[in-house]
């Protein structure tokens, strides 16, 4: 009986260990993906030959997407998929697709803007999920590049 009693307890044991480290890795994976958005997002934009500044997309009301340019002048955007549970970074010229994140059940990004066109900074929330557990992150970031700047 006591044998039985430690296997039962061994058990669930290893179960939660299992169940903590794959929650340790979907959170450490969204975390990457967070710090991956927000330094590319306070660095994005570019100047045409004209001087005219492009950087990132104001939304209105908050998007499951965030369309930007790179310094390279590149368009790109970070897209939730729900039906999925992922997040990408999608290259708008190649159509070239990056997973950022899976395990995802919600993303959201909230531009906030002083002309309606262009953003001037860009908060992230994401909500992944492991097993029976779902965990909450958020960022921001401040968009250096910004029409007017």
């Amino acid at each position: 009986m006591l044998l039985a009693a430690v296997a039962a307890a061994f058990n669930a044991s290893a179960v939660s260990y299992g169940e903590n480290e794959d929650m340790f890795w979907t959170i450490n994976n969204a975390r990457q993906a967070m710090v991956r958005m927000t330094t590319q997002l306070r660095t994005a934009g570019y100047a045409d030959a004209n001087g005219v500044t492009y950087a990132v997309a104001h939304q209105t009301p908050p998007s499951n997407q965030c369309v930007f340019f790179t310094p390279e002048g590149v368009l790109m955007r970070y897209e939730y998929r729900s039906a999925e549970s992922k997040l990408y970074l999608v290259n708008s010229g190649t159509s070239q697709q990056y997973l950022l994140c899976d395990g995802v059940t919600a993303a959201t990004f909230t531009t906030t803007s002083t002309n309606g066109v262009d953003a001037t900074s860009v908060q992230i929330a994401l909500t992944v999920k492991s097993g029976r557990t779902h965990r909450s992150l958020s960022g921001a970031a401040m968009v250096r590049r910004n029409q007017g700047t």
